[in-house]
């Protein structure tokens, strides 16, 4: 099979399915029914489901270049995926729609089965290919500057390749990725520290300029190995892991109860139950993959520190002093593969909804026993919706008509709005909430249609009537 001939597949496989549906929400002039923020795989996603669902006055928009959206080519630093290649990711069940087909309409059967994991560089090709088979409107070069309400709608500010634009939509979906609500989660030893010393893993590294220099790495997740890889592989003179605990996690245990009844529970299971399962895994970690260790590990110049948390950071000259639970040492540049957080503090652009945004942490039952700034009180409590909620009623009513679909919104979902294997799952738990809130909104209207419906069925001469009962 050629690719042409897969996407001849897929369109067979939407007329059958009798997809796209027609359109059907009331248009509103000089109004945008959805704009989803960000044109990742996520945001690709939503944004397929929607327009799949009739939902057409839709579109996303991405600060990124087309064809760089999501981390794949920029901060992704690892060779291959993470994830099984057998995971269906954003195909929304059209197996016309998945990696396997489009790899193997390409390489075949064959290459499929000899393949391992999946490249990195090939997914973000798959997902190229998704967003133009599907022909799912993304404006690139478009960033999200400000967002808030106007009576029942949503007044978003953009600034474009053309200029600052203004636009209305009646709903929002920030498909923001990784970086969920906030941003890198720096260590406050290196806060204020002059930025020459130092980066998140997930910012644009010159790991050239580090050929030949000693480089430390804080962490011991995927994105530190990935990063520590990437250092020794660019000639690194030495590489020094600062790995806070004893050991590194071996075992993955959301893996162990992975199953659907996983995927579709974790967002209906009782609070004190999605507290105590996300707490467990965040305290028991999830390890990195064994090959992106070994990766880091087959050079000698790499060096892993177990039990040795960062105390302190100091310029030392040209050189950084950095303090830890073992000693201090000096050197050249550092890398804070720290993961993200939920705080809004990096973006300017939600100011004026997040202050209004109910956390975990602001419910009354949250427990004594977790961190309120921590991962988890941090994260906004979503409605069933993906939808924020008030922290004070009445006070910003907008919110529920903006939808947290990335990563903060694993505690109120589970994982489906973030990683590949749940994120069709997601897709359609968020285009389904939307197509009924249309739908109830607009219910006055969808009557109104009903009423005025008038193409016939029967054309009147389907039948006579009988003259008389029998025996008259």
């Amino acid at each position: 099979m050629s690719l042409a001939a897969l996407e001849a597949r897929l369109a067979e496989d939407l007329a059958c399915l009798d997809l796209p549906a027609n359109p059907w929400v009331p248009p509103r002039e000089g109004v945008t029914d959805v704009l989803v923020v960000g044109a990742g795989m996520c945001g690709l996603a939503a944004l397929a489901q929607l327009r799949l669902w009739g939902i057409d006055r839709s579109l996303a928009v991405d600060a990124s270049p087309e064809g760089y959206e999501g981390p794949w080519e920029t901060f992704a630093r690892m060779r291959t995926l993470r994830s099984p290649k057998s995971l269906t990711g954003p195909a929304l069940d059209l197996p016309a729609l998945t990696f396997r087909a489009w790899f193997t309409a390409q390489w075949g059967a064959a290459a499929w089965e000899a393949l391992g994991k999946i490249p990195k560089g090939q997914w973000m090709d798959y997902l190229r290919w998704y967003r133009k088979v599907l022909a799912l409107p993304v404006r690139n070069g478009t960033r999200l500057t400000g967002l808030c309400g106007e009576g029942d709608l949503l007044r978003v500010e953009l600034a474009t390749p053309d200029g600052p634009e203004s636009l209305l939509a009646r709903r929002v979906v920030l498909a923001t990725g990784r970086s969920g609500l906030g941003g890198g989660a720096v260590p406050e030893v290196l806060q204020g520290l002059d930025r020459r010393y130092w980066a998140h893993s997930a910012d644009d590294i010159d790991f050239a300029a580090l050929a030949g220099r000693d480089v430390a790495v804080i962490g011991a997740g995927a994105s530190a190995m990935d990063n520590a890889a990437t250092a020794l592989e660019a000639g690194a003179a030495r590489v020094d892991l600062l790995i806070r605990r004893e050991s590194i996690p071996a075992v993955n245990k959301l893996t162990g109860i992975g199953s659907p009844g996983t995927v579709e529970g974790l967002a209906v299971v009782p609070d004190a139950w999605k507290l105590k399962i996300h707490d467990y895994c965040a305290r028991e970690q999830v390890p990195p993959p064994r090959h992106s260790v070994l990766r880091v590990s087959s050079h000698p110049n790499a060096q892993f520190h177990m039990g040795c948390a960062v105390t302190g950071a100091a310029p030392a000259g040209a050189r950084l002093r950095v303090d830890t639970s073992r000693g201090s040492f000096e050197t050249d540049f550092l890398i804070a593969a720290t993961g993200f957080r939920n705080d809004f503090a990096d973006r300017a652009e939600l100011a004026d909804i997040a202050p209004h945004v109910l956390s975990w942490a602001d419910r009354p039952d949250f427990p004594e026993g977790l961190a309120k700034d921590g991962a988890l009180g941090a994260s906004p409590y979503l409605r069933d919706d993906f939808t924020f909620r008030e922290k004070t009623q009445g006070a910003c009513p907008a919110l529920a008509r903006i939808h947290c679909f990335n990563d903060a919104a694993m505690l109120s979902h589970g994982k489906v709005s973030g990683d590949i294997p749940a994120v069709s799952t997601g897709a359609k738990r968020l285009a389904r909430a939307i197509a009924a809130a249309f739908f109830a909104e607009d219910v006055e209207a969808q009557f109104a249609r009903l009423e005025a419906f008038d193409t016939a069925e029967l054309q009147g001469d389907e039948y006579a009537p009988a003259p008389d009962l029998p025996g008259h």
